[in-house]
């Protein structure tokens, strides 16, 4: 027996397609069967599952599970709940692998699949093999068990776990997604008052799509904590592992925004240690990191690339743009938007500073939301090196660490490509905004040099 996946579905951090399309429930079973034979022979016998709040989740755990068991390995199902619930699971539980049915922040009619193996992230090569595994049929036999186990409870006492932060008013939006019933019992343990938005967990999404970093969806949040005047506002992706946050003015705190306000009470008790960031992220960041004593460090875009620098580099903090956020001081260095949540309340505290203040202190910068263009496939890594070599015979001050980010008198531009899609990703950032139209002729410079005319999608 063998299974060809569809070329789209293997991808650099998860495996993702359109149900009824492009992913079916046999693509589930060779899935849960080839990782599961990855854990046995690793010497793993169990893995735990869970999956999100999207209409065909519950089909594709039943596939998943039945091919988990086929190879031999019992499965652990720790049900309905977002993806750092299952985190949780795989780091607390005692399995050796987890999987996470999601289809995070895109489309209703998608879904998809994230992994941890034995405590470290699941990426890049790991999951192509999962797609020669099937092709090959190169898959153990067996019989597992199934288990179900409610941790739900379990995971927000831990989300509380040492809280330590005062009374807010907070607006909270799960959009609908896997974390909303995590929200209701996190917020009732949790002192302050708080205001919930749609909790219930619907596939449907009805209220808005489910993605914190694109500021229109963030509207309700804000006419919530506007009416109520509170203090702040937090959102999350659908799957619960990426955070959106608003303060009590209603301006927006992106990804680079909020991990200087962590990193600003992770350094008071970590003098000097290394906080990272994706090179997507704000030079005001990497600037307050160094002012506050720690090692700023940037490096590729990517949850998964970015979990892996934290334990070579035994970082305590990192985030990214797209509003990961990973604590590894006094939790287990995966992302988490729930507990970000938690810590964004503990950081206030300690600061002694609102939220409001605390992003109205921040240096103002002038920048541009994320710029896609479209290229292809086989072009996409082309480029990039075209340009590095261009920049590099100028003699221009480049960073290489993911594509290249420019620095210049005028502030700094990127061009990278993006490892998930078929698009070019571009920001630039300046002190003023004469500054940031010659970093956008830069970049519309290069882009003509290699073919590509202007036309970006514009998205954060």
């Amino acid at each position: 027996m063998t299974h060809v996946f569809h070329p789209t579905m293997l991808r650099e951090y998860d495996i993702r397609g359109v149900v009824g399309d492009t992913l079916s429930d046999k693509d589930a079973y060779a899935i849960g069967r080839s990782f599961a034979t990855l854990v046995r022979r690793a010497g793993g016998k169990r893995v735990a599952v869970g999956y999100d709040g999207r209409l065909s989740s519950p089909m594709l755990a039943d596939a998943l599970i039945a091919g988990v068991n086929a190879a031999g390995v019992d499965a652990l199902n720790v049900g309905l709940g977002p993806t750092p619930m299952l985190y949780y699971a795989a780091s607390t539980e005692d399995v050796e692998g987890g999987i996470q049915i999601t289809g995070s922040h895109n489309p209703p009619d998608y879904n998809g699949f994230k992994f941890v193996m034995q405590g470290r992230p699941f990426y890049g090569a790991d999951i192509l093999g999962i797609g020669e595994m099937a092709a090959a049929g190169d898959w153990e036999a067996g019989e597992g068990t199934s288990q179900s186990i409610d941790i739900v409870d379990a995971y927000v006492d831990r989300l509380v776990e040492g809280f330590a932060g005062g009374a807010f008013r907070i607006g909270w939006d799960a959009g609908n997604g896997a974390a909303g019933t995590v929200i209701e019992k996190l917020t009732a343990r949790l002192p302050g008052e708080h205001h919930l938005l749609f909790t219930d967990i619907d596939g449907h999404f009805p209220n808005h799509h489910p993605d914190p970093t694109e500021e229109k969806n963030l509207a309700d949040l804000r006419k919530l904590v506007a009416e109520k005047s509170l203090d702040f506002g937090v959102a999350f992706d659908g799957d619960g592992d990426r955070i959106g946050a608003i303060d009590g003015e209603g301006r927006v705190i992106w990804g680079d925004q909020l991990l200087q306000i962590y990193a600003a009470a992770v350094l008071q008790d970590l003098p000097g240690a290394t906080v990272i960031a994706d090179v997507k992220a704000s030079q005001a960041l990497f600037d307050r990191v160094a002012a506050l004593g720690g090692k700023p460090l940037m490096w590729k875009t990517g949850h998964s690339l970015i979990k892996a620098k934290m334990k070579e580099t035994g970082s305590p903090l990192a985030g990214e743009m797209s509003g990961h956020i990973f604590f590894a001081d006094r939790y287990y260095g995966y992302d988490d938007a729930p507990y970000a949540a938690i810590r964004l309340i503990e950081a206030a505290t300690k600061l002694g500073q609102s939220v409001t203040e605390l992003r109205g202190n921040m240096a103002p910068m002038v920048n541009t939301p994320e710029m896609r263009f479209q290229v292809d496939e086989s072009r996409k890594f082309a480029i990039v090196d075209e340009v590095l070599g261009r920049l590099g015979a100028s003699g221009a001050q480049v960073d290489r660490t993911d594509g290249a980010r420019v620095l210049t008198d005028d502030g700094w531009w990127l061009l990278r490509a993006s490892n998930t899609q078929d698009v070019l990703v571009a920001r630039a950032e300046a002190k003023d905004e004469a500054a940031l139209t010659r970093l956008l002729a830069a970049i519309d410079e290069q882009l003509a040099l290699s073919g590509i005319a202007r036309g970006p999608q514009a998205a954060h």
